[in-house]
């Protein structure tokens, strides 16, 4: 009798763990905040130690032309509706520094949710526009619970904008799903932990049904912070002791999903928002103050690309991605075919078995490239927007960007990250990773094609003084920024 009981136990345990691995897979994306795109040991840093993440790299697949968006908000707009932001609806049709999506907009989370997923944010949200004045609370339709979280901790938008909290009278409340349970966060140095113990919770809670976790630290945004464990360990700073704690906390995740029997039910994809803050004065295009602002050691580096958040070369928008999933992402490739966090959400419906929404996505189901089915990727170009400002296409290996001014009007408090561009630039991107060698007059016929494909995304998605015939908008009126065109 007792091997009778022994025998079905273990039998109705093998058939639900048969079931559940033929299910929908889980889906972990870890999604960090300014970290740039040479901060891992596997692209390339040698002074920050990220172990877990350069074992994930070994297990999975690399991606070497992933691209976000080049600033904060903008970039998880585009993450949650596979849309570039210019073609995003905003309330009252504003067209928002930060986007704020329309609650008619349908999320990834939404997507994921109606085909059977629990769903949950633990981290930064960032697309509920700024706290009213009246009682510093947000809009209820544009937090995470409103747009298909079922679970909701963190905070609704940055940590600050200055090294130290104490520099600035900023501070940001912390939310579990409506409620406020921090009124103001004092320093940032446990919230990795504090982020890391919640997801491991969740996912504990939700081990036996499909689950969409979406973890988007908060750091390492400045102010920056660490734990007694990593304070002062990093070769690189206080920087660097940010990326460390977050790689450690990217080992707990992968660890409980082993511990769990999860690990070959579960994609866990890792990248970031847009480059790092790199800013030692105030404006370091040479207009404005000259006073120190951001020291180097707190912030990262996107070596060897140009440029940094919220400008418009590589550097601000070309970010480190790591995709991993045993048995069917093959273990070690390496791949510099284009891709976005635009086509994460298309490809994530795919793999969850979720139905598109009925209206045009700027993302690509890239399902066959990252299961290696395809050495081809689905994204043909790349389309570079500063806010509402079109700079520039990547199509293959060519970059061509289009002349601007500096500082541009219309692009508001990033507009100084901006540098003057007086001519039509060509670079070729295989050889020439830091966009110094216009090579423009020797290919006048591949600048003609992208000047094409400039075209087109000026009719499609808008410009800075253009809207887009693809641009949505779910309220009465014309476009409108936030930041206007000063006028001649």
């Amino acid at each position: 009798m007792k091997f009778f009981s022994l025998f079905f136990f273990t039998l109705v345990a093998t058939l639900s763990a048969l079931a559940k691995s033929s299910d929908k897979p889980n889906i972990i994306l870890i999604f960090t905040d300014d970290q740039g795109y040479q901060d891992l040991g596997c692209f390339g840093s040698t002074t920050i130690k990220t172990p877990h993440l350069d074992r994930m790299a070994e297990e999975g697949l690399m991606l070497t032309s992933f691209y976000a968006q080049p600033v904060c908000g903008v970039s998880r707009a585009a993450l949650m509706t596979g849309s570039y932001p210019i073609r995003v609806a905003e309330p009252n049709n504003i067209k928002q520094l930060h986007t704020v999506p329309h609650p008619e907009e349908i999320t990834i989370a939404e997507t994921l949710q109606e085909a059977g997923y629990e769903t949950a944010l633990i981290g930064k949200w960032h697309l509920a526009g700024n706290p009213k004045k009246t009682d510093n609370s947000y809009d209820s339709e544009l937090m995470p619970n409103a747009q298909g979280f079922d679970y909701f901790y963190g905070t609704p938008r940055f940590n600050g904008f200055t090294v130290y909290v104490e520099d600035t009278p900023v501070r940001s409340r912390l939310y579990r799903n409506e409620e406020v349970v921090v009124e103001a966060v004092q320093n940032w140095d446990h919230i990795t932990q504090d982020y890391t113990r919640e997801a491991i919770q969740w996912i504990e809670q939700n081990k036996d049904q499909p689950f969409f976790l979406y973890l988007a630290h908060n750091l390492p945004h400045v102010p920056v912070g660490a734990s007694e464990a990593f304070k002062g360990k990093s070769e690189y700073g206080p920087y660097g002791d940010t990326i460390e704690e977050i790689d450690w906390s990217s080992g707990q995740i992968l660890a409980k999903l082993k511990e769990l029997n999860l690990d070959e039910d579960t994609l866990v994809v890792f990248t970031s928002d847009n480059g790092p803050w790199i800013e030692p004065t105030r404006f370091a295009n040479g207009t404005g103050s000259d006073k120190p602002f951001i020291p180097l050691d707190h912030s990262g580096s996107a070596l060897p690309l140009r440029g940094w958040k919220m400008s418009t070369w590589d550097g601000g928008s070309r970010v480190p991605f790591i995709a991993r999933w045993p048995g069917k992402i093959p273990a070690g490739a390496k791949s510099d075919q284009l891709l976005a966090t635009l086509d994460l959400f298309p490809t994530f419906a795919a793999i969850g078995g979720a139905k598109l929404p009925d209206r045009t996505l700027d993302g690509h189901d890239a399902t066959d490239f990252l299961f290696g089915e395809t050495e081809s990727s689905p994204r043909e170009d790349y389309f570079y927007y500063s806010g509402c400002l079109l700079t520039g296409v990547r199509s293959g290996d060519w970059k061509l960007v289009v002349p601007r001014p500096s500082n541009p009007s219309g692009t508001g408090w990033w507009g100084r990250m901006i540098e003057a561009v007086p001519e039509v630039q060509l670079f070729d991107l295989t050889h020439d990773l830091a966009e110094a060698n216009n090579v423009a007059s020797v290919y006048p016929e591949i600048v003609a094609s992208l000047i094409k494909r400039i075209e087109w995304a000026r009719d499609e998605l808008g410009d800075l003084d253009q809207t887009g015939a693809g641009a949505r908008f779910f309220d009465k009126g014309v476009r409108r920024l936030q930041s206007p065109i000063k006028s001649e």
